[in-house]
């Protein structure tokens, strides 16, 4: 009787190779302006207190929810940086300077 690992071994010997190798592509894109993917980085800054950080992100990042935002400055508590934002620059640009109007310690990368 052969074992599994035998059986394995032969069947993969024996297994057809393709005739012909799928040719890889890629997708290069390069763009400019405003459409650029950009992110929002709030960092930790220890003078504001966990409710006022959520109420900067409820008020000034789209779709944003007070779970999402307590998570998010709980990161940025306990690592000293958080993404709380990724979209165009021109909305990145917008929120990061909404925030830093609030007092945080913000950059747009």
């Amino acid at each position: 009787m052969i074992s599994p690992l035998e059986f394995a071994r032969i069947f993969t010997v024996m297994a057809p190779t393709p005739l012909t190798i799928p040719e890889t592509t890629e997708d290069l894109r390069t763009d400019s302006g405003n459409s650029l993917e950009s992110r929002v980085v709030v960092f930790n800054c220890d003078c504001h207190t966990y409710q006022q950080v959520i109420d900067l992100f409820c008020r000034f990042i789209p779709g944003m929810t007070p779970s999402k935002a307590f998570e998010l400055a709980y990161r940025i508590d306990h690592e000293g940086q958080a993404v709380v934002y990724s979209g165009p620059l021109e909305h990145a640009e917008d929120i990061a300077g909404k925030l830093a109007g609030g007092g945080l310690r913000v950059v747009v990368q």
